[in-house]
């Protein structure tokens, strides 16, 4: 049951679906969407028939459902929307992160890419003006040590001269950085080896994962795993003089090039801006598991699942798009992020094409938040139709159809859109199973930790 006290309207919808006599069918729908939060409901029927015999192997409808309906998980990514949803996106982002730096048979990555030079690079945004902080030394500028939750930490510590429209203009070409990083990076590379832009591909390829942040001024930098491959990808090696030294000197020398930079042209009382990386870069090495490195490869992994799932919440900004300024007063948004959100709506009319106002609940991103280049490891659809092709086989095996050849079976569906979300009951206990789900997954995961340590021991 929810640990929280429910308002008497709640509680007596959760006492309608718990008393009903198709709750536990209700239950297993919500368990199989790891208790999703605002589940997608589906109306319709599936019919499998033998081709050959025109036999019906099996028929359902969602007729007998709870409500006549089936409910799916929503799929969103972020966890202020769905948080066990988001666990399985992070889940992805963590194996598909972590193959292209440890290998994975079993999704085609080779395990030799541990021998690869790879590096873990931070790219942080330029300032645009003095914020209130936490420096490691003495204190932030207004004169106050402040604690770590402190409100004001990331706030400018002048409003009126703080750039808040450089802020959202940065965030909202960092996707074309970063395009230009990774292309003068090349470049970079192919001088110290001696070689042309155009040679290069003959001998290595650069492969990444990246993965963006909102800092909590609001603005953004991005984390990246980069590896050099054989010219094939990561089934062949590099050359021996591309290492890990040659890596870190040219991304360092990519990032401050002139090259990498973004052109915004003049408007109406806003003058042209040139943006470049900050320059706070951070680029170290990728260790692998049990060398008393803190930069190992699950730790890697784990940092970049963390934030694939967060977008600018940490900022207080909506995580959904805004209708008009006033949602601000509603939701209460802070003053620093306030600011942000209407120099997206004050530019938009000045940069049309760059639809700021469409994307002022990112602060002015409109990228993708996680990325990789096409050979750094598998895909996130990979993963997603590994998992459904195990649940597919479950499904046949329960329905005792395991054994027919999928060739021989015909398939017919007719699906049809009934809504999604739940009722303020449903909510509640949808919650319930999540936590039960999550505790589940945390002491299985205590007990093999524990017994890879006994047999580590007993070794």
């Amino acid at each position: 049951m929810p640990d929280t006290l429910l308002d008497p309207t709640t509680l007596g919808d959760l006492l309608r679906v718990a008393s009903a006599p198709d709750y536990h069918r209700w239950e297993d729908q919500i368990r199989r969407t790891g208790g999703c939060a605002d589940p997608i409901h589906l109306t319709g029927w599936v019919l499998h028939k033998d081709k050959t015999t025109g036999e019906t192997l099996h028929h359902y409808s969602t007729g007998n459902e709870p409500g006549g309906r089936l409910r799916i998980a929503c799929g969103n990514r972020r966890a202020s929307r769905c948080p066990a949803c988001a666990w399985t996106y992070a889940g992805d982002t963590y194996h598909l992160i972590r193959a292209g730096l440890a290998g994975d048979d079993r999704r085609d990555v080779p395990a030799t890419v541990r021998d690869h030079p790879r590096v873990f690079v931070t790219l942080t945004a330029p300032s645009f003006g003095p914020v209130h902080n936490r420096p490691d030394r003495g204190t932030c500028r207004c004169g106050t040590h402040h604690q770590a939750d402190d409100a004001v930490l990331g706030t400018a510590l002048d409003p009126v001269t703080y750039d808040y429209a450089g802020a959202v203009l940065f965030n909202n070409h960092a996707g074309q950085l970063w395009q230009r990083f990774t292309t003068r990076l090349r470049r970079e590379i192919a001088t110290r080896a001696g070689l042309t832009r155009r040679e290069l591909p003959e001998h290595l390829r650069v492969s990444y994962g990246k993965v963006a942040e909102f800092q909590k001024r609001g603005a953004l930098h991005f984390h990246a795993v980069i590896r050099l491959d054989g010219p094939d990808g990561a089934d062949i090696e590099p050359p021996a003089w591309a290492n890990v030294d040659l890596l870190t000197d040219a991304i360092q020398a990519a990032a401050a090039h002139s090259y990498t930079s973004v052109s915004v042209p003049a408007a109406e009382a806003q003058p042209a801006r040139t943006f470049r990386w900050g320059t706070q870069l951070d680029v170290r090495p990728v260790k692998a598991f049990g060398d008393g490195s803190d930069i190992t490869e699950q730790a890697v992994a784990s940092y970049v699942a963390k934030y694939a799932t967060k977008a600018a919440e940490n900022t207080g900004t909506l995580d959904r798009r805004i209708g008009e300024l006033a949602e601000l007063d509603r939701h209460q948004v802070p003053d620093h992020t306030r600011r942000l959100i209407t120099a997206c709506k004050e530019l938009d009319p000045l940069y049309p094409d760059r639809r700021l106002w469409a994307w002022a609940h990112m602060l002015g991103f409109r990228g993708h938040f996680s990325s990789k280049s096409r050979s750094y490891s598998t895909t996130l659809g990979a993963l997603r139709q590994e998992r459904a092709d195990y649940r597919a086989a479950q499904e046949r095996e329960a329905l005792g159809i395991e054994d027919t050849e999928p060739d021989t079976v015909l398939v017919l569906a007719d699906w049809q859109y009934a809504g999604h979300g739940h009722t303020p009951g449903e909510s509640a206990l949808a919650a319930t199973i999540a936590r039960d789900l999550q505790l589940n997954r945390e002491t299985a995961r205590e007990a093999l930790r524990d017994r890879l340590v006994l047999e580590g021991a007993a070794a």
